[in-house]
């Protein structure tokens, strides 16, 4: 490029020459046609050449004679880059485009007339938003002024106050110094670029001749040029020495404004349009030092903000993504007053917003933007800084600490959560594609490589209401970012918001492209679009530029006026030809005439698919998303009024926390001193309805286990653990040992864990802090054990505030009916359809006397479906009409025979036929063959995650109810969530028991109650009339014969309706005295205490002093040996050895050079002769060690490092192992030189372990690709902080070299003999070690087959889901479920080949 400007300057350099030569002879013309070039082109090349030096280079060119010699220049200049347009309109918003993105300003060339006055849009949006523009309009020279010329207006002054700066040049002459066109392209520029930014204006007239041809002009204007010709520097520089005052003056109004901040009490930060990433910068920074709550806007760049890998980071920053509609909450927005606002960057595109601030006054409202404007519509700054945000946070975090209030900050939390929550439900569950759902959608699909140009009207709009932050974390990672304060990738966002119109919008985006470098997605409505076409021209030539998509909502019309209040008061036809201008213009038509790949979606996944190929196609795609003005304004009222009871729900919960409740700054309220869980066993009075019930058995029991959640003040919560079957069926005994030691790795996590307010929320809030707060992905929980965690967590957050759990979940609803409703619950009888029809119609007659109003009969456990037909035609003409028949098949049936039942029974008005077929698949065509009503049970409780996007297929209307098990479902959260669903689809959500006792059925008593309530809110919302109450499913009390209370739960009949019903009020009291009936417990969980001590270990040379952890009977012939991997201690196998301690003798070591363990050396120590720790003689210290603890074999459990040295020795120590479990570990490698390489880089590693200390190390260490899923976790910071606790660094260092895989033989030929039972664990994530994994099981599978001893066909491998390398920290459950099922399976004589978990 330097080459380029130098030959371009060449050629204007002899121009120079020959002509300065004529200086002398100023009285001569110069009249050699090959030395004299025509004055304007010479004039307009100074021009150009100008431009370039400052550093525009991209140049906007209309087509025109007037501008022929600037247009030649700039396009013969070999710096700069020009496009063309026959729109100068559309070139003009281009060129602001360019200039968004870049931050440069373009150079937009036109002729003159009306060709300048088209630039007055763009010029308009540019000065309204500070966006740097340099407009060239050539011009009639002034005799041609007022004389009537052809294309001649009055160009002076053209664009009034909407430019910087403007100057008239004089028509090309030799009377006028050529420097006066360098000066005036500098001071130009300058002021386009100086606060204020804007447009500038510099008008060029022009004579005849306009081309390149030969005249005869005086060289003596070019005095002065020769040190300018000579360098590539501009004429003038203009330098600006900046004094800021801000931190300094601490004695003048900068320091007034610190102490505001510092007083604040309610402070609220809004960061509104930001430009550049230094700013966005400065802007995270100021959130995270203020630890306020703060608002986004879309054009902010973080309100589509991606979150790294570090969860705990994220807490410390309080985003309130959804206030705006939270504010449709009249009690939020009577409530939300701040007392200190500070916004940093341009405009608030939300008006509810605007008016909430407004609503704040008076207050002290701090602007902080970078240009000395007025951006006050409401009139309420009180504080205005003329600073760029890098300098005001600066001065910030330099000079203050403000005041944290956690509870201002945790209400506005949990009001964004709520609302968050809501809008994501109700744009997943509503399956057209709405407008919502696509600027969703849009907001998914972007990455931190690309860029997003939204539209104005309802495009930004929609992006900003329910745009989604990116929730995956990123994997990327450098060293430096450990350390790093910022968890967030911003994206680049852009807007044409300065006059907020809908012209030049697809221009401007194009322009954006080009400046930004990025991968552009536009979104924009169709009018905006019909408004730009031209823009297609521009697009269409794909200069310097990447590919771009533009998408278009097209609702054929202005939709924006359907959500205003004039669509109300106004003429529909009115409203469509004047407001909406609705059109049936083909937009692929005018993509196909212009060249551009178009393509029409009309469904989610149509959308999902066009986003994701026109991320890897090279070519620029138009995406037309079809919608209807009248849909769309509906489902907006829609979203609207959910948010609003979601807001309501939201504050009603904060209305609860008294005021000495003290919160956090993370929102917790209290924290768990410890759990108790008790084993019970209780009698049933009657056989349960099961399939496989033995009816000659006499007795039956249902067991279960209580826990009781104490808190740090006293308070205790019960909840109820169901077992999976009911005596005197055997409970299979690896569930319930994976069940009991799930409990005892909870006693082990809870202890200390804190309780957050948000949790009765039910909307992620617990799966959020399951994972957050306990390490533990939630479907790694037991069903069972999650709902009576919940359970007893609500319970006893309950029993903190003094209320019930039904306040707890619904605060505004008292027991006392204050809310006019009801607060008692119908109960479904059960009745099993053993014996005649008529005895069966007979003993249902018997529970319609009781009081029961509503029926299930089990079905489909006879000869036939005919049978079974029978038996509901006797009931129903004994019962009569009224009465409400259920009945259930437990996908008992085959497709045909459920067709056939449903034949006989079409006319016994069934409620719904539950779970009518084996095959789920066949479950919608049922509906559809037979027309009778289908309830889904088994169905709901095999969904573990992702409920939403698995039950979207059964949105069906045939479907009608879900049957929810809270104990089968996995708790309240999820049971909440799928009746959510159910009841949005207008379906019946009907909670079913499963023989609980009365602890359980009290809680499920009050769940109902609240799923009431919510139907009857969501019936308000979509206008549809309230059904009846449901009849719920909790008709198993009737089998307790005991309860685990002395006082047991009372359900009977109301004396006022006659009806069996259950009391909220009875079901609170039960909960309120409960105390535990002794005869019932069996036995109690306790959490094993750790036993450390030091072993001493003597060998050659030296004696090693073991750290040793230890958990369990020692009377326990079962012994596991647990080794951890590099950097870690025995400490890390703490939790899953208490969870196995019931089944084994669980020991853990520090390893030789780890933690607590240390090296003495016997006589003078000298470093030549050092010991090496190679995996041989750690192993043999291993073994010594196992001599001292134990007699017996045992099982060694090694992960990475340590998993090769269980390896080692399961393959050379036969005699004291009896299994090995080698969690992501590896037999060494195969290859030589691999190995040298490896050797040598740990070499160098462990010397730069000794170099720079440990914490540099990790920093680089835990940077690898290897932990890209440890650093996901919540607990990684608290992981790398304990790996900084070794003390000894040489002798970690050494450890590091002495025990490197370069050094270790490799084992695989080993593996082909090895006797030793085997289990091979690895992360779902972890590909590398997956590979290892397939590889070694091979090779353990080849020497089985040639051996004949099938006793040892035990070798297992497991995948472990949901994690990466370190699979032990990441997911413990399913590893500590592994575990206990090889120690189980060690004695028997074969095994699973391969499973995951």
């Amino acid at each position: 490029m330097i080459l380029d400007r130098t030959n371009f300057c060449r050629r204007l350099f002899r121009l120079y020459v020959s002509l300065y030569h004529q200086l002398d002879h100023t009285s001569e013309m110069c009249y050699s046609a090959q030395d004299c070039a025509n004055i304007n082109t010479f004039w307009a090349s100074l021009i150009i050449e100008e431009c370039s030096r400052l550093g525009l280079t991209y140049f906007c060119v209309a087509p025109g004679s007037r501008s022929s010699p600037l247009a030649v220049a700039a396009s013969t200049h070999p710096l700069i880059t020009c496009i063309a347009c026959f729109d100068e309109r559309s070139l003009a918003f281009h060129a602001v485009g360019y200039a968004r993105g870049s931050h440069i300003p373009a150079v937009v060339i036109t002729s003159s007339g009306t060709a300048v006055s088209n630039l007055l849009p763009a010029v308009v949006e540019a000065s309204q938003d500070f966006v740097p523009l340099l407009l060239l309009t050539a011009d009639r020279p002034p005799e041609l002024q007022d004389a009537g010329a052809n294309q001649s207006i009055n160009q002076v002054n053209h664009f009034g106050s909407f430019v910087r700066f403007f100057f008239g040049l004089p028509a090309a002459t030799d009377q006028v110094p050529a420097r006066v066109l360098l000066t005036t392209i500098d001071s130009a520029v300058h002021w386009a670029t100086s606060s204020p930014r804007g447009p500038v204006h510099i008008n060029c007239p022009f004579r005849e001749p306009l081309e390149n041809s030969p005249s005869i002009w005086m060289p003596s204007c070019l005095k002065g040029l020769g040190f300018w010709m000579s360098s590539a520097e501009p004429f003038t520089k203009y330098i600006q020495v900046r004094h800021s005052h801000a931190c300094t003056d601490t004695h003048g109004r900068m320091a007034e404004v610190l102490n505001v901040i510092q007083r604040a009490k309610n402070g609220l930060l809004l960061i509104g349009a930001m430009h550049t990433e230094d700013d966005i910068w400065a802007a995270l920074l100021l959130s995270k030092h203020l630890s306020w709550p703060t608002i986004p806007d879309i054009l902010s760049g973080l309100r589509l903000r991606k979150l790294l890998a570090f969860s705990e980071l994220e807490q410390e920053f309080i985003f309130v993504d959804h206030l705006d509609h939270a504010l449709l909450s009249d009690s939020v927005r009577d409530w939300l007053q701040a007392d200190v606002i500070i916004q940093v960057g341009s405009r608030i595109t939300s008006k509810r917003i605007s008016q909430m601030l407004e609503k704040c006054s008076p207050c002290s409202y701090i602007m902080v933007d970078s240009h000395p404007c007025r951006h006050d519509a409401s009139h309420i700054v009180t504080h205005r800084i003329e600073s760029t945000v890098v300098e005001f946070a600066s001065c910030l975090l330099k000079a203050t600490s403000p005041n944290k209030n956690s509870k201002w900050s945790s209400f506005l939390q949990i009001l964004n959560m709520m609302v968050a929550w809501e809008i994501s439900f109700q744009i997943s569950t509503h399956y057209s594609l709405t407008e919502p759902q696509a600027a969703r959608t849009i907001s998914e699909i972007l990455s931190s490589k690309s860029a997003l140009f939204v539209g104005n009207s309802m495009a930004i709009r929609d992006v900003d209401m329910y745009g989604h932050d990116w929730s995956e974390c990123i994997h990327s990672f450098s060293a430096s970012m450990l350390d790093s304060e910022l968890p967030f990738h911003w994206l680049r966002v852009a807007g044409n918001r300065g006059a907020s119109g809908i012209d030049g919008l697809l221009s401007t985006a194009v322009g954006f492209a080009v400046g930004c470098n990025k991968q552009v997605l536009c979104v924009i409505g169709d009018v905006s679009f019909l408004h730009d076409t031209n823009g297609l021209a521009i697009l269409n030539q794909r200069k310097s530029r990447k590919p771009m998509t533009i998408v278009v909502i097209n609702n054929q019309g202005g939709a924006i006026f359907s959500l205003l209040p004039i669509a109300e008061r106004t003429d529909p036809s009115i409203l469509k030809q004047y407001f909406y201008t609705s059109h049936n213009v083909s937009i692929c038509g005018l993509c196909k005439a212009h060249g551009v790949k178009h393509s029409l979606v009309q469904t989610k996944r149509e959308l999902q698919d066009a986003l994701l190929a026109s991320q890897y196609d090279e070519i620029d795609c138009v995406i037309e998303v079809k919608s209807s003005i009248d849909a769309n304004a509906t489902f907006h009222r829609i979203l609207r009024k959910f948010a609003s009871q979601a807001s309501n729900h939201a504050f009603s919960i904060l209305s609860r926390l008294s005021v000495q409740d003290s919160i956090s700054h993370e929102g917790f309220i209290s924290k768990i001193s410890r759990m108790e869980c008790s084993r019970f066993r209780i009698p049933l009075c009657a056989p349960p309805t099961l399939n496989l019930v033995d009816h000659e058995c006499t007795k039956f029991y249902r067991e279960g286990y209580i826990l009781s959640i104490y808190l740090e003040d006293g308070s205790v919560g019960l909840g109820e653990v169901k077992l999976w079957k009911v005596a005197p069926f055997e409970i299979h005994r690896e569930r319930l040992l994976e069940i009991e030691q799930q409990l005892i790795f909870l006693l082990h996590v809870l202890k200390g864990a804190k309780i957050s307010c948000f949790l009765p929320l039910l909307k992620g809030s617990f799966s959020s802090w399951i994972w957050n707060n306990l390490g533990v992905p939630p479907c790694s929980i037991l069903p069972s054990v999650r709902c009576g965690l919940e359970m007893g967590i609500l319970n006893a957050i309950a029993a903190r505030q003094g209320s019930s759990l039904l306040n707890t979940l619904q605060p505004q609803i008292d027991e006392g009916d204050k809310s006019g409703r009801s607060s008692k619950i119908k109960i479904c009888a059960l009745l099993d359809s053993n014996g005649t029809p008529l005895e069966v119609a007979c003993a249902a007659t018997g529970l319609v006397e009781e009081g029961f109003t509503a029926i299930k009969l089990k079905v489909a456990r006879r000869g036939g479906p005919i049978h079974d037909a029978a038996v509901i035609q006797e009931v129903r003409k004994m019962v009569g009409c009224q009465i409400e028949l259920r009945v259930d098949a437990n996908r008992n049936w085959t497709f045909e025979e459920a067709i056939e039942f449903g034949s006989f029974v079409k006319d016994c008005n069934l409620q719904y036929i539950e779970e009518p077929v084996q095959d789920e698949n066949d479950i919608i065509k049922f509906c559809e063959y037979s027309g009778l009503p289908v309830a889904l049970d088994e169905t709901i409780g095999s969904i573990q995650e992702n409920f939403l996007e698995k039950l979207a297929k059964y949105s069906h209307p045939g479907i009608v109810a879900v049957v929810i098990k809270p104990s089968v479902i996995g708790g309240f959260e999820n049971a909440s969530l799928v009746a959510h669903w159910a009841q949005n689809q207008g379906k019946m959500a009907v909670v079913s028991a499963a023989y609980e006792s009365g602890l359980g059925l009290s809680a499920y008593i009050q769940f109902s109650c609240y799923l009431e309530l919510q139907n009857a809110d969501i019936c308000k919302v979509i206008k549809s009339e309230r059904v009846p109450s449901i009849a719920h499913g909790l008709g198993t009390y009737r089998w307790l014969e005991e309860d685990v209370t002395t006082d047991p739960l009372r359900i009977d009949r109301d004396p006022d309706s006659g009806f069996i019903e259950a009391s909220v009020s009875d079901a609170n009291r039960f909960l309120q005295k409960f105390q535990i009936n002794h005869n019932t417990i069996c036995s109690k969980l306790t959490g094993e205490q750790v036993n450390g001590y030091q072993l001493t270990v003597d060998t050659r040379g030296f004696s090693c002093f073991l750290k040793v952890y230890e958990v369990g009977e020692r009377t326990n012939d079962n012994v596991v040996l647990f080794l951890h991997g590099f950097l870690g201690t025995g400490e890390d196998w703490i939790t899953a050895m208490k969870a196995i301690s019931g089944s084994a003798r669980c020991i853990s070591i520090d390893l030789p050079s780890h933690g607590g363990s240390k090296i003495q050396y016997h006589g003078a120590k000298d470093s030549a002769q050092d010991p090496t720790f190679s995996i041989e003689v750690v192993a043999d210290i291993l073994y010594k060690m196992i001599d001292q603890i134990t007699p017996v074999k045992v099982i060694c459990v090694g992960y990475s490092m340590g998993a090769r040295i269980a390896l080692h020795m399961a393959l050379r120590f036969s005699d004291k192992i009896k299994g090995a479990v080698v969690i992501a570990g590896s037999p060494g490698l195969k290859d030589k030189v691999a190995r040298d390489v490896r050797r040598a880089k740990d070499d160098s590693k462990a010397h730069l372990l000794v170099a720079y200390g440990l914490q540099l190390f990790m920093e680089n260490w835990y940077a690898g690709d290897l932990w890209k899923s440890l650093r996901s976790h919540p607990h990684f910071n608290q992981i790398v902080t304990s790996r900084l606790q070794h003390d000894d660094v040489q002798s970690l260092a050494k450890s590091l070299s002495d025990l490197s895989v370069g050094r270790q033989q490799p084992l695989w030929e080993d593996l082909k003999h090895c006797k030793t039972p085997l289990l091979l664990i690895v992360g779902e994530n972890d590909t590398k070690f997956k590979t290892i994994a397939q590889e070694m099981f091979c090779e353990v599978c080849h020497g089985l087959k040639s051996g004949d001893n099938l006793w040892n066909e035990i070798h297992e491998i497991v995948e472990i889901p949901n994690c990466g390398h370190a699979v032990h920290l990441e997911n413990p459950l399913p590893v500590i479920s592994a575990l206990r099922q090889f120690l189980t399976r060690l004695g028997k004589s074969s095994f699973p080949i391969k499973r995951v978990v």
